[in-house]
């Protein structure tokens, strides 16, 4: 009965990610508000097409608040990284309502994948 304890918690400890994880199964929740691809446009959220090296809040396609208009945050690996853990408190007065991502291998995979749509149109 012992071991059986001591085996459950050492399982209860172990990631939930054994293997790779997929970015685009990590943005399947981001896709109920922004889109991604050759046919991508904002909708509840700006489309995320080309973003890294983007000035936040200028695509024309979304109503930004004023607090991101106002970021002077330009997209890269970090800047995202950072928001996307805590977007309230990277920009105050956000709309993007998210309670943030926290498994880094997640963001990194997640990371990769907006990567891939760096050149689409």
């Amino acid at each position: 009965m012992r071991r059986v304890l001591v085996l459950l918690l050492l399982l209860a400890g172990c990631s939930r990610h054994e293997g790779p994880v997929d970015g685009a199964t990590v943005f399947k929740p981001c896709a109920s508000c922004h889109q991604v691809g050759p046919n991508a446009r904002g909708g509840f959220g700006p489309q995320l097409n080309g973003l890294f090296g983007r000035r936040a809040g200028s695509t024309p396609d979304f109503k930004y608040s004023d607090a991101m208009k106002a970021s002077g945050i330009v997209w890269d690996e970090r800047t995202l990284a950072a928001y996307l853990r805590d977007p309230d408190k990277m920009v105050p007065g956000t709309k993007m309502r998210f309670w943030g991502i926290h498994d880094e291998r997640e963001m990194a995979a997640l990371l990769a994948y907006l990567r891939t749509f760096q050149d689409a149109h």
